[in-house]
């Protein structure tokens, strides 16, 4: 039974891992065009939105009707002008218009900085910043370091890979034993 419980601790866990890894590459490599259930993982790295986030914090943000966006909120959205251009940037919102079509358009700033954003139109949210995960922040942290991407990523996969391959051939000895004896 505890062999049993290890088993499916140990399946929950790899689950979970290769899930969180698909969606940071998914997001990663569509430049984060593209969100998994209206949500989408932001790393913070710059000191713009500190203290309230701080450089390697991940944020989770989830797609938003502009209209339900209000001052105040955190907005992740895609840079196009100037040195914001193709970046993701997450800024507070300090002011809201609309144009007579109902088009909205927002004002934003990073709470360390002296200066407003660009001007953001709705085709550029990707959603309000509704959590800061804690844990993912620190093994974001942690594995963002060589040493930690070795001992955390590297040796679990290693170790996974060889646990499976060791375990395959085990079984094929042994079946191949049963028939000897046989």
């Amino acid at each position: 039974m505890k062999k049993i419980i290890l088993n499916i601790l140990k399946y929950f866990f790899i689950t979970i891992f290769v899930l969180f890894i698909l969606m940071v590459c998914l997001q990663r490599f569509s430049n984060n065009r593209i969100s998994i259930f209206n949500f989408r993982l932001f790393t913070v790295i710059s000191g713009s939105m500190e203290p309230k986030y701080k450089i390697g914090d991940v944020l989770v943000a989830v797609e938003t009707d502009p209209k339900d966006i209000k001052v105040g909120d955190a907005i992740s959205y895609l840079g196009t002008r100037g040195s914001f251009k193709d970046k993701v940037i997450t800024h507070e919102v300090i002011k809201i218009e609309q144009d007579k079509q109902g088009k909205r358009y927002f004002h934003s700033k990073g709470l360390a900085n002296a200066i407003e954003d660009p001007i953001v139109e709705e085709s550029q949210l990707y959603g309000v910043v509704k959590y800061k995960v804690k844990t993912l922040s620190l093994i974001y942290k942690v594995v963002g370091t060589p040493i930690g991407f070795i001992i955390f990523v590297v040796v679990p996969i290693l170790y996974t890979i060889g646990s499976e391959m060791l375990t395959s051939l085990l079984e094929k000895e042994e079946k191949r034993r049963n028939k000897a004896e046989q």
